[in-house]
């Protein structure tokens, strides 16, 4: 489950991030960058990809990110990996249905990825190890 869990979770911040390289009106930041590698024939999809596959590809990483709790339980690489998706989410949302200020919505957008990004890092440099209760581990024994 845990490669699963990893796997699922990296495609959901790539996505995520390459959802928002095709919509230069709602992310110009992003859009200039996925334009400057070769992403620009993306922007004819804006609307797919505003409305259905970044918060699809959010809610990948958010539920991958819930399920590798049940692997490993710690509860600070659980609470670090599902903000990001949340601030994705509530940025695309607030553009998409108007409730937040354009500006604040692509900048909680844009940390939402940002922090995605890092928790994705971090994932990679440090893996989650399974924790387990003290009178369920093994002691290690001294050899010599």
């Amino acid at each position: 489950m845990s490669v699963i869990t990893r796997i699922v979770d990296k495609t959901g911040v790539i996505g995520a991030i390459v959802g928002s390289f095709s919509c230069a009106m709602c992310f110009p930041a992003a859009a200039s960058l996925g334009a400057a590698i070769g992403l620009g024939f993306l922007s004819h999809w804006e609307g797919l990809f505003v409305h259905w596959l970044i918060p699809i590809f959010a809610s990948v990483a958010l539920l991958a990110t819930l399920a590798g709790w049940f692997s490993h339980h710690q509860w600070q690489r659980t609470l670090l990996g599902s903000i990001g998706p949340v601030l994705a989410l509530i940025g695309v949302f607030g553009l998409t249905h108007h409730f937040l200020a354009k500006d604040l919505a692509r900048g909680i957008f844009y940390t939402g990825l940002i922090v995605m990004f890092l928790a994705s890092i971090w994932d990679m440099i440090n893996p989650a190890n399974r924790r387990c209760a003290t009178d369920g581990c093994e002691t290690p024994t001294q050899h010599g």
